[in-house]
C-alpha cells in the first residue's frame, strides 16, 4: 500500500508532467516525450485509472507506446515537430533575438533536436 502523501505527490507530478507535455507540443524547446513518460511513470505507481486514461488517450497513448515499445516516432509527428521547431527557432533567431551568441545557441539547439528526432526509427 502506497503512503497517501506519496500517492498524491505522484498524481500531482503526473498531472504537471502531462500539462508540460501538452505545452511542449506547441513550444519546440519544451520536450513532449520525456514529460509523457514521466507522467506515465507517476500514474502507474499512484493511480491505475489515470494511467489507463493516459495510455488509451487517442493521441498520447499511441505516442507513448511507439516510443517505449518500438523506439520509433510516426512520420507525421516527425514532420510536424521539425516544421514547428525550425519555424519558431528561425523566426526567433532572425527577427527577435539581437545578440549573435544567442542566435547561434538557438540554431545549435535546433540542429541537436533535429538530430535527436531523426535518430529514431520512423513508423
Amino acid at each position: 500500500m502506497l503512503n497517501p502523501i506519496k500517492k498524491y505527490l505522484l498524481i500531482t507530478g503526473g498531472l504537471i508532467s502531462t500539462a508540460l507535455a501538452v505545452i511542449g507540443i506547441f513550444l519546440p524547446l519544451l520536450p513532449t516525450t520525456p514529460f509523457l513518460l514521466l507522467a506515465a511513470a507517476c500514474f502507474v505507481r499512484s493511480s491505475d485509472s489515470l494511467y489507463q486514461r493516459l495510455m488509451t488517450h487517442r493521441i498520447f497513448g499511441e505516442y507513448i507506446k511507439n516510443y517505449t515499445e518500438r523506439r520509433a516516432i510516426a512520420l507525421k509527428t516527425k514532420i510536424t515537430a521539425l516544421t514547428f521547431l525550425w519555424l519558431t527557432i528561425s523566426y526567433s533567431a532572425f527577427f527577435v533575438v539581437k545578440i549573435f551568441y544567442v542566435k547561434l545557441a538557438l540554431l545549435i539547439i535546433a540542429v541537436c533536436v533535429t538530430w535527436h528526432i531523426l535518430s529514431f526509427k520512423t513508423i
